[in-house]
């Protein structure tokens, strides 16, 4: 079966089960978990229920499609991503944004943890994502050089749609939440970076680091898929005063942030025509 039968067929499986017409798709990262407060759930459906989905193997990672409406819009969140770490391919990773906007969602948010590389972020602040590098060795397009997936050399100028980035930041002063800019590092993970590679990665131009979200931008681009991204800072990676990261740290700091960006998402959403 190919590549393009599988999304087809998690497609039709998901249309079978009344997901018709949704609008906004919303990628929860790491301790992220809120926002499905803020959704009226009409269902939820596992990962491991649905034709040729991956299944999250990170604990803090739910592993759930959970559908419903903020106002009136209809959207799909997925509780739990994929790495590359978790041993997946690129390919596999991105499977559900292809299998999202075949259903056919118009925007697409999401969020993740990173740690801070700008000395100007600080242990919980809501970084929206600029622009990014890739640093995981592949594209999630590699081989897939048919039209059927999209345009074979995609643009990456602009990978984060201005629009909705002007939301993001409009929505955010308007409620007088600090939304800093910054530029994302994806890295292969799921080792943390040493002290050298903290200072790497602040000499090339990256304002903040974490271990997921470019591959997914990737394809929605290929897709031409507007999206936008944000970081919560859960660690200050300052390489010459580097402390031992914990992870249960990681996930109470993003799980502090948690509220307030998942209100923002909200109040995105509802924004949206």
């Amino acid at each position: 079966m190919t590549y393009l039968q599988k999304i087809l067929e998690s497609t039709e499986f998901l249309v079978s089960k009344g997901i018709t017409s949704p609008s906004i798709a919303v990628v929860l990262g790491t301790g992220l978990g809120k926002f499905l407060e803020h959704l009226k759930v009409e269902q939820t459906i596992d990962y491991a229920d649905i034709p040729h989905f991956p299944v999250s193997t990170v604990e803090f990672h739910k592993g759930k499609l959970v559908i419903g409406t903020i106002g009136d819009k209809k959207v799909i969140a997925m509780q739990g991503r994929f790495h590359l770490y978790e041993g997946y391919s690129l390919q596999q990773v991105t499977f559900p944004i292809r299998v999202l906007h075949q259903l056919g969602v118009k925007h697409l948010l999401l969020s993740n943890a990173a740690g801070g590389i700008n000395s100007a972020f600080k242990k919980g602040d809501l970084i929206l994502l600029d622009d990014h590098i890739n640093l995981q060795g592949g594209s999630p397009l590699s081989g897939l050089n048919s039209f059927e997936y999209g345009g074979i050399f995609p643009d990456m100028s602009a990978p984060y749609d201005g629009f909705l980035n002007e939301r993001f930041q409009q929505i955010a002063e308007k409620s007088s939440l600090e939304l800093k800019k910054g530029v994302y590092a994806s890295v292969y993970g799921p080792q943390l970076e040493t002290r050298a590679e903290y200072r790497f990665l602040g000499r090339i131009g990256a304002d903040m680091v974490g271990m997921s979200t470019t591959p997914e931008v990737i394809v929605a681009n290929q897709l031409k898929l507007p999206c936008a991204a944000v970081s919560v800072i859960t660690d200050e990676c300052d390489p010459d005063n580097l402390k031992p990261v914990d992870i249960a740290e990681i996930i109470a700091i993003a799980g502090k942030a948690d509220e307030k960006l998942s209100q923002l998402f909200v109040e995105v959403i509802n924004s949206l025509g």
